[in-house]
């Protein structure tokens, strides 16, 4: 496998990207910030329902890997001849070694401790000696292997309540479930009847999945199938949805119990207590890396 690397004005990244793809025959095609990890770095994105502060960077880096070298450096000819391929100039050709890319996968995930006894552990690691309660995780397609830190503060929130709360949790609901890691939790530390929904059909099946590898009963499916009234409700999602879904989240708890609110930045934590001061008074339970969990007990 060979490496083409060329860098690519800002107006051109996808004429090049395409022309690579389509025509010079390259196997896959990616796109960097040429100044990564220098002081002209550029943040592409901006916040949830904020626009991207501009449609790319001013100066890309383009990776294209080839069967052979002979193959990049022919595609290499031809973009740079091509009219089509204005705006690129070569930075190199190189062979990448052969890696055991399951492996790299892997050892970028190790366990994960949310308190002293309770962790999150990949299949491939032994749990911890200390470990008393695991949930056996591994990286998918849905969000939620308890690296984030809304996850963590989330989890973290469970197992210190779940001593003094855990008896009231008849039935509990984690809305936009992605892995089902909150579900899962709720379960491990006591819950009984637990709903975990999800818009995304591919996170639906994680969270089942998931369930069943860790020996719990959790109820998963599309947001329809939440009905009537929950002791605890979680949704970890982000604030534009939360806010959205406020009449939607208090409607289905019950009197008196806890609703755990996560996905916040902390400049956003007024914004939800206005969303949500209609039917109950949020508080800021936990802070990480400005992210902030907020909580709040339903009247009754």
């Amino acid at each position: 496998m060979v490496e083409l690397s060329l860098q690519v004005a800002q107006d051109a990244v996808e004429r090049v990207s395409d022309l690579l793809a389509d025509r010079l025959g390259a196997l896959s095609v990616s796109v960097e910030d040429a100044d990564a990890e220098t002081d002209a770095e550029q943040a592409l994105f901006g916040e949830p329902g904020e626009p991207a502060p501009r449609p790319g960077w001013q100066r890309s880096l383009v990776k294209a890997l080839f069967d052979s070298e002979p193959q990049a450096v022919d595609a290499a000819t031809r973009l740079l001849t091509d009219p089509e391929g204005a705006g690129a100039e070569l930075r190199g050709i190189e062979p990448v070694p052969d890696t055991d890319w399951v492996r790299v996968t892997q050892s970028q995930f190790a366990p994960v401790p949310i308190t002293a006894d309770f962790w999150i552990v990949p299949s491939w690691h032994e749990p911890p000696a200390e470990a008393r309660r695991v949930i056996r995780l591994d990286p998918g397609l849905a969000f939620g292997t308890g690296t984030h830190p809304t996850t963590r503060m989330c989890l973290r929130w469970t197992a210190a309540q779940a001593a003094a709360l855990a008896p009231h949790w008849r039935r509990v609901l984690d809305y936009g479930c992605g892995s089902g890691i909150l579900a899962i939790a709720a379960a491990l530390h006591g819950a009984r009847e637990i709903d975990a929904v999800d818009v995304d059909p591919a996170a639906v099946e994680s969270a089942r999945a998931n369930a069943a590898a860790n020996g719990v009963a959790v109820r998963c499916g599309l947001p329809e199938i939440a009905d009537g009234s929950y002791e605890l409700v979680y949704a970890n999602i982000l604030a534009a949805p939360l806010k959205l879904l406020a009449p939607v989240l208090c409607g289905h708890l019950a009197a008196g119990s806890m609703l755990v609110l996560a996905g916040i930045l902390e400049r956003q934590t007024g914004e939800l207590q206005t969303a949500y001061a209609p039917w109950l008074a949020l508080d800021v339970h936990d802070r990480e890396d400005g992210w902030v969990l907020m909580t709040a007990r339903a009247p009754g």
